[in-house]
């Protein structure tokens, strides 16, 4: 981490995201960055130099401030066909009445109470992944466990035949990898299958999320249908790296797996600290500036980029006593931890989300009492600066 002079004088650390540091361990490159100062700096390949805030205050704020806004900017978009262009503006890029409209038709499906009343069909999903582990020991519980759960649970949300779900396992496998080919082949595909499962339901109506937003009538069109599916499936992917990197932070601190081991019942607020001490996301997706905005003394200028830290927010001292240890008794209060967002674009599945992970790790530690990881888990640290995860998790049991 290196600093350097702009606008008005002030010293501004700069991150390197070319640096390996910075993606093997983030919680220390942007920690110090954190402590350095409230405002950073970092490139951004195909982005340019993006403003980062480091402190869970200023983080709260911006991602809450309609002076920064998601745009088109804000995304790598993949090429797709042509035909595909319509469905690639999703609720993410809107802002203002549009966006409320559409958050407030959909919410209603990923709300904390429709979640715990999916509960039972998460823990059968879970119940059927791990009844099919294969015998190996050891065996990886990324491809076999993590990565095909949420797209499970994301075709059961939204109604797709059971034929059809080994295709859509494929698609959520290459998203989950992150942007690369794969990712880019499966994102047209992703949209001929919800195209195909919107049709479907309007001709035959099933108890889903789909059958519930085409009773919605002319207030979602088919081609918000189809956007919101796709995009469903890219956003619903998070539970896989929240999982892993939940169970290796368990795995590797026998204390805190040995509390949840005697009392089931600190799952829930687990998982939110987990979230907190090792959530996949590093950095939110970056916000354009609508106009000129004045930050502790740094001029960000209209259309400048400027994303949130959330690895540092998350262990900000000001607001996390002792913010560097993983505590599954940790009483969370507000103003919370910022591992699903905050403000307007906060994550609309975040209550599905803290679901799935909560009855993942609950059946894990039932069935598996003398589960133990069977690799060094610093070399399977994904070279990643955007996400912080696994290449994979393979286990004892």
């Amino acid at each position: 981490m290196t600093s350097y002079d702009v606008n008005i004088g002030v010293r501004v650390n700069e991150i390197d995201l070319a640096d390996p540091e910075v993606s093997r361990d983030p919680f220390t490159a942007y920690g110090r960055a954190r402590e350095a100062g409230p405002l950073a700096r970092l490139t951004i390949p195909g982005m340019g130099p993006v403003w980062v805030v480091t402190r869970h205050e200023d983080c709260r704020a911006v991602l809450a401030d309609p002076r920064f806004e998601l745009t088109g900017q804000s995304f790598l978009r993949p090429e797709v066909p042509e035909h595909c262009l319509r469905y690639m503006r999703t609720m993410s890029e809107m802002d203002g009445a549009e966006h409320k409209r559409l958050r407030r038709l959909v919410t209603p499906a990923f709300s904390v109470r429709h979640a715990d009343r999916f509960r039972p069909t998460i823990e059968r999903l879970v119940d059927a992944l791990l009844d099919a582990l294969p015998d190996d020991d050891p065996v990886d519980l990324l491809p076999h466990f993590a990565r095909p759960l949420p797209m499970d649970v994301i075709c059961e949300l939204v109604g797709i035949p059971e034929p059809d779900r080994p295709r859509w396992r494929e698609h959520g496998a290459a998203v989950a990898v992150g942007y690369g080919p794969g990712f880019v082949a499966a994102i047209p595909a992703i949209m001929a299958g919800a195209e195909a499962a919107v049709a479907r339901r309007r001709a035959e109506p099933g108890e889903d999320v789909l059958s519930t937003l085409l009773g919605a009538g002319d207030q979602i069109s088919d081609t918000e249908l189809v956007t919101l599916v796709w995009h469903l499936v890219i956003a619903g992917q998070t539970p896989t790296n929240l999982i892993l990197n939940a169970l290796a932070a368990l795995l590797t601190h026998p204390d805190q797996l040995e509390a949840l081991r005697q009392d089931p019942t600190l799952l829930p607020g687990a998982v939110d600290e987990l979230a907190r001490w090792c959530g996949p996301t590093v950095l939110t997706i970056p916000r354009r500036a609508r106009e000129d905005v004045e930050l502790h003394g740094e001029l960000v200028r209209a259309g400048d980029a400027i994303t949130a830290a959330v690895t540092a927010a998350n262990r900000d001292p000001r607001v996390f006593e002792d913010p560097d240890r993983l505590d599954v008794r940790r009483p969370f209060g507000p103003p919370g931890h910022l591992g699903f967002g905050h403000g307007p674009h906060f994550c609309l599945g975040a209550a599905l989300a803290r679901v799935q992970t909560e009855v993942a790790l609950a059946a894990l530690l039932r069935r598996y009492p003398d589960l133990a990881a069977a690799a060094d888990l610093a070399d399977l640290r994904a070279p990643d600066p955007g996400t912080y995860r696994l290449t994979g998790l393979p286990v004892r049991r």
